[in-house]
This record gives C-alpha cells, structure tokens and sequence, in this order.
C-alpha cells in the first residue's frame, strides 16, 4: 500500500522499517532543518545529506513529485521537505501516519487518508485519527488504541539503563549548536559534549553519546540537543532501537489489519424517513451548526477505504451525499417501512461490489454517534466474521449494526417498518454487542429528544 509517514525522525524510522520490510511504498515528510537527535539511525538526515542508510533502508531527499515517483519505483524511501504534508494530495496514500513526535496534533484530520494513525500523545482516535499507538515506555509501548488516547506526556523521558533525565543534552542557551562529540563516542559526567549560543553545555552522565544535532542548528535554551546511554554499548547508536521497533510493530498491526478489511465492508446510511413522530423532516434539523444528516455524513467521510451508500428521497440530502463522494440510493416510498430502505442501500452496495463480506447500517438521527464505535464495529467484525454486530448500551443492542454477507438473502426479502430486528431475534447466538458510553445512541425520535439533548451539551 501506498504510505506518507509524517516526521523521518528516529522512530518515524522505527515504524517505516517494519513497513518497508512488508514491501509497502513509503514517502517521508520533514523539516526544512530536522531536529532529529539520534540521527544516525534517523532518515531526516536525507534533508541535508541527500542520502541516509538505516539498516537496509535508503533514503534519498527528493524536491519534486518525478523525483519521489522514481525513487520509489527503485525502491527507496524519498525523503521530502514538506512541513504540512502537502504531497499526500497528488500522492493519495492509503496511509498517513502521524509521527512528528510534537506531544500534540500540528494539522493530521482523520480525513486525511482511508486509514489515518496518530503516534503518541496529543491524538483522540475516532476524531482526529482512526487509531493512536503508545509510545510511552512500559507494559503498553506499541499497543493500538482505537478509542481515547495514549497516555499524556509526562515530561520525565523513559528509563534507559537506569537513568532518565540525566541521559538528555539539553541547549544552554538560545544560539547555533556546535556538537564537541561524535555520536558513539564515550564521555564522562562533567565533560563539554556542546556548545550552545556560545554557551558550554556538559554531560550530566558517563556513557557513549547515542544521539547529538547536526553542526549549525539554531536551538533555543532548554531544547534537547542529545542524549547519552550508559550501556555503552556502540551498537545501538547505529541501528533501529527497542522502542522504535515496538512502535513499528504496533503500527505494522494497524496497517496489516486495514490493508486485509479493506474492500470487505460498506456503509448504508439510512435517510429516508419522514419523522412522522418528530412531526416534520427531522433529517435537516440544525444540531450545533449542521443538521442532523450532515452530523452523521461527517462521520461516514471518516471511512473512504470503504464505499458509502446514502438512501434518501430528499433532493437536498441526496445532493450533500454526491458532494461527498458517497453513492445514493433513491427511495420515493418511505411509507412503506424500513424494511424497503434496507433492501434499497444492499442491492447498492452488491451492485457497487458483489463482494462485500459485511454491511454496517446506521441511521442519521443519533448526533452522539462516535466515529470511534463504528470503527470498533468494524474491527470485531473484521476479527469475528460470520457475527452480527451491533452498538449497544448495557447489553441492549442498537444501532448500527453491521449485518453479515449470510445475512444478505433474509435483509432483501423483509418487510414493513420493523427493520432487521425481526432477523436479529432468531439470529442472537451469532449477535455480538460494542458497548458504548451512556446517551451516545440516543435517537431524536421526537422534539422533546433533541430538547433534552441540547440541554445536556449547552447548545
């Protein structure tokens, strides 16, 4: 697959290994002037190299996209001075990883790829990304978080040999950066390894010098400049470290996961009632600054790796679902129930592609849907095929609910306005429940609902 990884620093590196051993086409991002501390085992270096080895990776600095389109056909990893990451819009990656490393989100948007991971803190799965990866040292470190976020920056870096802030070079003052040691050189505590703005700058440890700036950077006071590990041991300033390959790993699993259920499933959004119990076309009512519809199309835009199918009989609905890419499927008679919705989103989506393994149905009139629950929908569908998934609250299934292909038969031939909850009741050995927090499935069936809703966030 086809994947932009944000920063090229060392565990952006760690995590482009474990890919590029996978055989997926990378292209890194990165500064003008990376501030990268363990370079040596760091493709950011390609910026001002114009090459950089790691292991068997390749990194080569490219300036345009003939230059990235041939380096990737011979194989290597461009590396392209892009601080907004603007080549993923002619690139189109199937991925964008997030690991710029900056504690917090600098601009990545879950829309931003069919498959959009955030590494570290400072990212919400289910809002600005589809899945984070922990980078914090300990039991957790590479483990995949598909809802919440990994575990606050503390400001206190991890135990490597038995020392944490002791390890770190930090600027003594605001300058350029004169290193006066090579990484993998050994120094003693006490001893000169920088000079800063003219400012000495000592070892605070004894050990080898695992990472250190490139000559010329212009730092500020307090910036971590180097760091030193007491292990001694040359070796590990020259190879991808422990940390950055657990990363790798987790990051590896996101992407293997994503590439297997890509093509297996669809979304059908059902929007077609004529709120008979609202008393009017609740679909357009305004809920913060969008209507109800555009709520849950802002959720749906979040899964492109998956085709999108919109049932509606209201012009203006109909136009909002083409303008966001997503497939309509008219429906002129409402009062015949439910059930004719149903039909008409499936035989969409087996027209779209007769292959679909799953599809996940969801309504438009439940603003406090998380993007985060569908995508849990669909990974225990993903890890559980044959199921039938479904949201739910203290056991209670609700909607969505992601119907299996064997399902398929029984949905096109229901009938009335009772949906698929007149399979779902001779199919439970098979149904499998996501459970969610407290009022995130409430439905707006009537105007009291929204009332109450509004008032519970302060609209």
């Amino acid at each position: 697959m086809k994947i932009l990884i944000k920063g090229a620093g060392d565990l952006a590196t760690g995590i482009a290994s474990r890919l590029y051993g996978c055989g997926h086409q990378i292209v890194m991002t990165e500064l003008e002037v990376p501030l990268t501390v363990r370079r040596s085992v760091a493709l950011s270096r390609a910026v001002y190299e114009k090459c950089a080895q790691v292991e068997n990776m390749t990194g080569i600095c490219a300036g345009s996209r003939k230059e990235i389109e041939d380096i990737l056909e011979k194989g290597d990893i461009p590396v392209v001075v892009d601080e907004k990451a603007e080549t993923r819009f002619w690139f189109r990656p199937d991925v964008v990883i997030d690991a710029i490393l900056a504690k917090r989100n600098l601009g990545t948007s879950i829309t931003d790829a069919p498959l959009v991971i955030g590494v570290g803190p400072g990212f919400t799965a289910g809002e600005d990304c589809h899945c984070v990866v922990e980078t914090k040292r300990g039991h957790t470190l590479g483990s995949l978080i598909w809802q919440g976020s990994a575990i606050a920056n503390t400001g206190v870096p991890g135990e490597v040999g038995g020392y944490t802030t002791e390890r770190l070079i930090r600027a003594a003052a605001d300058g350029l950066m004169e290193p006066k040691v090579q990484i993998g050189q050994k120094v003693e505590k006490g001893q000169i390894v920088a000079v800063t703005g003219e400012h000495p700058v000592c070892a605070q440890m004894s050990g080898i010098v695992r990472g250190m700036l490139q000559s010329g950077v212009r730092v500020k006071r307090g910036l971590k400049i180097g760091d030193i590990d007491a292990r001694s041991d040359v070796s590990h300033c020259m190879s991808v470290s422990d940390k950055a390959r657990a990363i790798g790993g987790g990051v590896l699993e996101a992407v293997s996961r994503f590439e297997h259920m890509k093509g297996s499933f669809a979304i059908v959004v059902l929007a077609a009632g004529k709120g008979e119990r609202f008393g009017s076309n609740k679909l357009k009512i305004p809920f913060f600054d969008s209507a109800l519809y555009e709520i849950m199309f802002q959720k749906a835009a979040a899964f492109s790796g998956y085709p999108v199918i919109v049932v509606t009989g209201y012009e203006e609905i109909e136009k909002a679902a083409e303008k966001n890419g997503f497939a309509v499927a008219r429906n002129q008679e409402p009062e015949q129930g439910i059930s004719r919705s149903v039909k008409l989103g499936l035989e969409k989506v087996l027209e779209i592609d007769s292959t679909i393994q799953g599809v996940l149905f969801t309504v438009c009139d439940q603003p406090n849907l998380k993007i985060s629950t569908i995508q849990r929908i669909f990974n225990e569908a993903f890890c559980h095929p044959g199921q039938i998934i479904c949201a739910g609250e203290d056991g209670e299934t609700r909607n969505p609910v992601l119907w299996d292909k064997r399902d398929f038969p029984a949905l096109l031939t229901l009938t009335g306005d009772s949906g698929g909850r007149q399979i779902l009741k001779h199919h439970l050995d098979r149904v499998r429940i996501i459970e969610t927090e407290k009022g995130e499935l409430l439905d707006i069936d009537r105007p009291k609902d929204l009332e109450c809703l509004r008032k519970e966030v302060g609209v």
